[in-house]
């Protein structure tokens, strides 16, 4: 393996080869950390590799080494991206020059400084951070003298002889000392993407945006302003955005430009075609939404049983320019049985790129007109999904019964009116659902284990209706509900065995009706 000299790097570092692409996380200066790096570095402690990325040319976008200004690349010289190893390169530069190109506005500045009345030892630190007030001449030397041969002189020109010896043999060991690094070059930005992501998987992930941030980068193009927009004009429109994941955007931006929904394959396009089709995942994301809302009636990103289903949907209503978006009724039909057995089959629960892809590639024939086999996977349903399935407010087939009942037009079981489900679904917390055969009520059955959270017992109901309802046998509560009571059991999908007040045979004859209408939704 390679390494560098602590001389080496301060020396790279100032010439403008070692540099920090935009996607590095933010640097943290920590004094006291800084102090233990150093004083593990004269102890020759083993730690990690420093990783370098030789690049071919300078990103449009960079950030400093910590606090410090770095110059331009000198032509002649190659470009090393520090991919692993941030703090280290910037500890080593801070602590032994003296030169620091520095914004002191952003950073409280503490130099280090080798303690010499403390003696050797395995653990305990000989090495401070401190303020210029704290500093004792008489046992404190500074570090930033190491390698300035004048300033080195004239800090230790008044040592006796065995002081001099040691504060020597302590720059000795600072001379030979060397950080272990690994270079990899490469033109591929996707590996690059990868790369970054599994050397920081065990840390932060990876903040993909960031990175293509900075491949994509012009004087009037931000990526992320542009995805900020795209929220905001997502939440014109009505649709909820609290929650929402840019990785999100990512994808779909991935898919509709290089039909690949892993984030990083859109770095294999040059940034300048990003910029120049960009136009073309705002119409596809605002498109998907549109759908979502006028067929589904889908008001949040958290509505959806996955939010991956917004990637292909993506894909689909993408257009360029000011083209216009045409869906013909066979491709909206088609579009809405995939919906539903993706939901149904939980299809984004696992394999989760392979369906993509797949999904993508069939999408893109419907799209075009050619045959697709878009939704031709398998999907079994039937009673056991909402008898064995626990109603959970965030769980995927809650969500997928959830939408299941919107679609039926609900109605109150207090009022009669219509449920205004823009509003319910807007909120979408538990306080909107509650037990079509309640709780309390089951509970005085006997010992029979009884499913009294099955998503077979569940219905829109809001809490105040279900206090005004109270938690009495179905036949009681039915005195309080209007006269219309068969029209608001049908829009919830509920069969008048309800009112039997038997708990087994109502939800077994409700999990059949809503099978019914799930067979008919999946085709």
């Amino acid at each position: 393996m390679d390494s560098l000299t602590i001389r080496e790097i301060i020396s790279q570092a100032e010439s403008g080869q070692i540099r920090i692409p935009a996607f590095q996380r933010g640097f943290v200066w920590d004094p006291e950390r800084v102090a233990h790096f150093v004083d593990s570095l004269y102890k020759d402690y083993p730690f990690g590799a420093l990783l370098f990325w030789r690049a071919g040319e300078q990103l449009k976008v960079e950030k400093r080494l910590g606090p410090f200004v770095l110059p331009d690349p000198r032509a002649d010289y190659p470009i090393d991206y520090v991919l692993d190893g941030q703090q280290r390169v910037t500890f080593v530069y801070a602590t032994f020059q003296t030169a620091h190109a520095m914004d002191s506005d952003e950073t409280e500045w503490r130099e280090i400084y080798f303690d010499h009345s403390l003696p050797n030892d395995v653990q305990e630190p000989q090495f401070f951070a401190l303020q210029p007030d704290e500093v004792d001449p008489a046992r404190h030397f500074p570090m930033n003298v190491l390698f300035d041969t004048t300033a080195y002189r004239r800090e230790t020109k008044e040592f006796d002889d065995d002081l001099a010896a040691r504060i020597d043999d302590m720059q000795a060991r600072f001379k030979e000392a060397r950080l272990p690094v690994q270079y990899f070059k490469t033109e591929d930005k996707g590996t690059v993407a990868v790369i970054f992501e599994r050397i920081n998987r065990q840390g932060v992930p990876l903040d993909t945006l960031q990175l293509l941030s900075a491949w994509t980068w012009s004087e009037d193009f931000r990526l992320q302003v542009q995805f900020e927009e795209l929220v905001d004009e997502m939440e014109e429109k009505g649709f909820v955005t609290t929650g929402f994941d840019e990785n999100l955007l990512l994808r779909c931006a991935s898919a509709i430009l290089v039909a690949n929904p892993r984030p990083e394959a859109i770095v294999t396009i040059p940034g300048e075609q990003i910029r120049a089709q960009f136009d073309e995942v705002l119409s596809g994301v605002l498109g998907a939404l549109d759908f979502l809302q006028m067929n589904l009636g889908l008001r949040r990103i958290e509505n959806l049983p996955f939010q991956t289903i917004l990637v292909p949907l993506s894909v689909f209503f993408a257009v360029s320019g000011n083209a216009e978006r045409v869906m013909s009724d066979v491709q909206r039909q088609r579009l809405l049985t995939w919906f539903w057995k993706v939901s149904f089959a939980r299809r984004y629960s696992s394999g989760v790129i392979r369906h993509l892809e797949d999904d993508i590639k069939a999408i893109l024939q419907l799209k075009g007109g050619q045959q697709s086999n878009l939704g031709g996977f398998p999907t079994e349903i039937g009673n056991e999904f909402f008898l064995n399935n626990r109603f959970g407010i965030r769980n995927v087939n809650t969500k997928t019964f959830v939408v299941l009942l919107a679609q039926m037009s609900p109605k109150s079981f207090v009022s009669g009116t219509p449920v205004d489900l823009n509003e319910k679904l807007k909120a979408y917390n538990k306080t909107e659902f509650h037990h079509l055969m309640p709780k309390a009520y089951v509970e005085t059955l006997g010992e029979v284990e009884h499913s009294v959270n099955c998503l077979a017992n569940y219905c829109f109901l809001s809490r105040s209706e279900n206090k005004r309802l109270g938690g009495t046998r179905p036949s009681e509560y039915r005195e309080k509900m209007p006269a219309q009571v068969q029209d608001i059991l049908s829009s919830a999908v509920c069969p008048e065995i309800l009112f039997a007040d038997e708990f087994d045979p109502f939800v077994v004859a409700r999990a059949g009706a809503l099978a019914e209408i799930a067979k008919g939704l999946i085709g």
